[in-house]
């Protein structure tokens, strides 16, 4: 862990103090219980290492897709997801996305970026190859899915910052996007989990 990412690691509490209340803070819901039009399990995708991950082997978990980054003011984020993944590990898949969409701060290769996060935050659940998640020319086809209402069925929302969370359901249905500023262990976040 460099300098920078010390102090960002130690400024987090405050980082998300001051946040939640802005549109970092945002929760959306499937109030309408809509379904996507185009199956969550048709999506596949490419793990650090090279491996492929198809979301058909996700059927019948819940799924936590984040995208993430090693500079962030939310990069503390890592140690929590990482126990919401040791504690649901039954029913929830928790995947991570680097992205460096939001002023580089995803610098890192793809080996850097595994390196990082087992060593300083122990994790755990996949985290896959580098890609592109605001919208535009070269979007992974994941977020494609999850923020166009063609596909899943209602949120056309993109993440706001790194560290966005949306939530699949057991059957493949988008229920939540949980905006950076709300943690991974918030109530709503685990209740959503449990529910």
């Amino acid at each position: 862990m460099n300098i920078k990412q010390k102090l960002l690691k130690l400024s987090y509490p405050l980082t998300m103090r001051i946040s939640k209340s802005g549109d970092k803070g945002r929760i959306i819901r499937n109030k309408q219980q809509t379904p996507p039009l185009h199956s969550f399990y048709a999506l596949r995708t490419v793990l650090i290492g090279g491996k492929e991950l198809p979301f058909a082997d996700l059927q019948g978990k819940k799924v936590l897709l984040v995208n993430t980054a090693s500079n962030c003011g939310y990069t503390g984020q890592y140690a929590e997801l990482q126990e919401l993944y040791e504690q649901q590990q039954e029913g929830l898949t928790i995947i991570g996305f680097p992205a460096n969409d939001f002023r580089e701060q995803e610098k890192g290769s793809d080996q850097e970026i595994a390196q990082f996060c087992q060593l300083n935050y122990g994790v755990t659940f996949p985290i896959t190859q580098k890609c592109k998640v605001t919208k535009g020319p070269g979007q992974s086809n994941v977020f494609y899915w999850l923020t166009d209402a063609t596909q899943n069925g209602w949120n056309n929302h993109a993440p706001d910052w790194n560290f966005s969370k949306y939530l699949i359901d057991t059957n493949g249905m988008l229920t939540h996007y949980f905006g950076p500023a709300i943690s991974p262990l918030d109530e709503e976040v685990v209740q959503a989990i449990k529910s």
